[in-house]
């Protein structure tokens, strides 16, 4: 959980103290070539920062351009192709359930063995889910996503701030910053952060998708456990829906027949629908389904031809 000070304007002490603060420790291999050009995706800070979005929206983009495109996501055990037919969220996780409706995905514990799995499957580009700011695959494109309501926080590692590096040793391995919100969000991080980049800066949105649902005046009781739930409540109440539970859970949390049935209580008392979001929809109890409807978004990008310009051409 993220400790409060991280992002509040450091005092006297934790300026003194927290350039010396050490941050996670992360494999730092020598970098393999791989293949096939490979695009990847991570953030500096910890928790949600719009990754799993990027993901899709960079993987959407590629296959439009015609480009036969896979992505890799982390796993544990050997590569393996998942089956959004066959595979559950306790085998891959949500995350590698909801992207495989878009592209081709694989789990792996060793990102190098997922690329290959992929090249050999006929990849060719791969968008890779981690690897940024470290990692064991040299990336043709190294894109950080950072939360730009958040930004770097206090701007210091871990434990004394939300980063995983150091702000300036995370930002030399990269060679993009994706930031996603509002534009009174992302006006925040140019004041702030714009100096310290050193690298090209582009903004993003989460832009929900027309289902044909109704939500203005929808009395609804939502739940979220994804990294940061605030941005799905703030979602639903700019399309008019009147949110009588905004229930944040943890990121990844089980959604228990037990929570469930208590949330589904609530709505049923309130005359309320239940709403989440796509990534929580997969990890549903198959009994809860039919009662929740999920609202999805995609990313979309301020400036989809500075990023098209920079993505990696065939080998």
């Amino acid at each position: 959980m993220a400790a409060r000070f991280w992002y509040r304007s450091p005092g006297p002490v934790l300026r003194l103290v927290g350039p010396i603060s050490p941050g996670r420790t992360l494999r730092s291999p020598v970098p393999q070539r791989m293949a096939v050009p490979v695009v990847a995706v991570g953030s500096l800070s910890l928790g949600g920062t719009g990754k799993t979005p990027t993901v899709i929206a960079l993987a959407q983009r590629l296959a439009l351009q015609g480009r036969a495109v896979h992505v890799v996501t982390g796993g544990t055990g050997a590569a393996l192709r998942v089956e959004e037919r066959r595979h559950r969220v306790a085998d891959v996780g949500d995350e590698p359930i909801l992207i495989s409706a878009f592209a081709p995905t694989w789990v792996a514990a060793d990102p190098v063995a997922g690329v290959q799995a992929a090249a050999e499957a006929g990849a060719e580009i791969v968008v890779l889910d981690g690897g940024v700011p470290a990692g064991p695959v040299a990336a043709d494109l190294r894109i950080m996503v950072e939360d730009a309501a958040r930004g770097f926080g206090n701007g210091f590692a871990w434990p004394l701030g939300p980063l995983k590096q150091r702000l300036a040793t995370g930002l030399s391995e990269v060679d993009l910053v994706l930031t996603v919100g509002p534009e009174s969000a992302q006006a925040r991080f140019r004041d702030v952060w714009a100096d310290t980049l050193p690298c090209l800066h582009l903004t993003a949105r989460l832009e929900p998708l027309p289902t044909g649902m109704d939500w203005h005046g929808l009395d609804v009781v939502a739940f979220a456990g994804i990294g940061a739930p605030e941005r799905f409540f703030a979602t639903l109440r700019g399309l008019g829906a009147n949110l009588l539970r905004a229930q944040a859970l943890t990121d990844h949390q089980e959604l228990t027949p037990a929570l469930m049935a208590r949330l589904d209580a609530e709505a049923r008392q309130r005359g309320a629908q239940l709403v989440t979001t796509e990534k929580d929809a997969v990890r549903l109890p198959r009994a809860f389904r039919p009662k929740v409807v999920s609202l999805p978004v995609r990313l979309e990008l301020d400036d989809w031809a500075a990023l098209d310009a920079r993505l990696p051409v065939p080998y």
